[in-house]
């Protein structure tokens, strides 16, 4: 059930883009579903993989950490923690926590920052930099890479997000999309410096942890 769920969502997914492509006008309402299907696909991608209650525990736990910390740095425009906890998720325990921990972060902090068409997109990018986190596994092991991912993520989110703006919203137009990504450059970038600060102060000992926390989740006890 849960491939099928998948497939028909990706499909849903595709044609909400083909929609988007072809009629620009309605460009808002299509990405909005493009983002609705994919987070259902995403979803029916997790539930095999988060069966076990003591994992979706954890990523309840961590969502809501990384979802605390963007809600406390608010104050500070760009700055959050949820790209850091996000990635050490992803590499430690894999695509499917990283994905989910990234998502509900997103979901969380927005019901006090405030909900809109936006969320869908949050959740997905955050969750996508989980899934990067698992892919990169191997290389973030140390603390200089692992800050220079979440630096590289850190513009990656925001030039995604700005997209998503400038598709929805103005004239798409490259001199459109030129002045949007121009606009939130500072912003961005601060996204991007927060990102590797707290990386460096803690990505790698976050890593570490959730790493024996994963090896006690797996590990079997046999009975002689």
């Amino acid at each position: 059930m849960p491939r099928a769920v998948t497939v028909l969502a990706v499909g849903a997914a595709f044609a909400a883009a083909a929609w988007a492509a072809t009629s620009p006008g309605q460009g808002a309402l299509s990405l909005l579903l493009v983002a609705a299907a994919l987070l259902v696909a995403g979803t029916a991608w997790l539930e095999p993989g988060l069966g076990a209650s003591k994992t979706l525990a954890l990523v309840a736990t961590l969502g809501a950490a990384a979802a605390g910390g963007r809600v406390l740095f608010a104050a500070i425009p760009g700055v959050q923690p949820v790209t850091v906890i996000a990635v050490a998720a992803g590499a430690a325990l894999g695509a499917r926590v990283g994905f989910g921990v990234g998502a509900l972060a997103a979901l969380a902090s927005n019901f006090f920052l405030g909900q809109g068409p936006w969320t869908p997109w949050q959740m997905l990018a955050w969750g996508g930099c989980g899934v990067v986190g698992a892919l990169a596994a191997p290389l973030v092991r140390r603390r200089v890479p692992f800050a220079l991912l979440c630096f590289i993520l850190g513009f990656a989110f925001s030039g995604l997000m700005a997209v998503w703006e400038w598709y929805s919203s103005y004239q798409h137009t490259w001199v459109a999309l030129t002045v949007q990504l121009g606009r939130g450059f500072w912003f961005d970038a601060a996204h991007a410096i927060g990102n590797v600060v707290i990386a460096l102060a803690a990505g790698p000992e976050l890593r570490r942890l959730l790493d024996r926390y994963g090896r006690r989740l797996r590990t079997e006890i046999v009975w002689a």
